[in-house]
């Protein structure tokens, strides 16, 4: 058996991050349902519209984190997060596809380039699997 899908309202987290945040979903087709929410795939990547702030940031590889850990004599200082996602979610599913992509399933992961780590907490579905 495959992974439980992600579908939009997926409870996402970060390894840097202090807060959860939510999975946006934007249909690039007809939109495809996985129990009653548009379902998520691999390409549902894009900072601020797809993957929301995890409230604050507290990776030194991210400058807004490291000049106020400077500023505050190397205490760390954490700072908003914006997140910066280079790629898709990896890895996505085999065999299903959403809108001709991959169908993002739990145990997808998603680098952010401040060092953390995105994955999710929570797929919101229940009952469908991918494979």
């Amino acid at each position: 058996m495959g992974a439980l899908n992600a579908v939009a309202t997926a409870v996402l987290d970060c390894t840097f991050g202090l807060a959860p945040s939510t999975l946006t979903v934007v249909p690039k087709g007809p939109p495809v349902l996985v129990e009653g929410q548009l379902a998520a795939s691999v390409t549902d990547c894009v900072p601020v519209v797809n993957i929301a702030s995890f409230g604050m940031c507290s990776s030194l590889a991210n400058p807004t984190v490291a000049a106020a850990t400077s500023a505050a004599f190397g205490v760390l200082t954490p700072m908003p997060c914006v997140p910066v996602t280079p790629g898709p979610w990896q890895p996505g599913a085999p065999v299903t596809l959403v809108s001709g992509t991959a169908a993002l399933t739990a145990g997808s992961l998603l680098p952010c380039a401040w060092g953390g780590v995105i994955s999710l907490a929570t797929p919101q579905s229940t009952r469908t699997f991918s494979g």
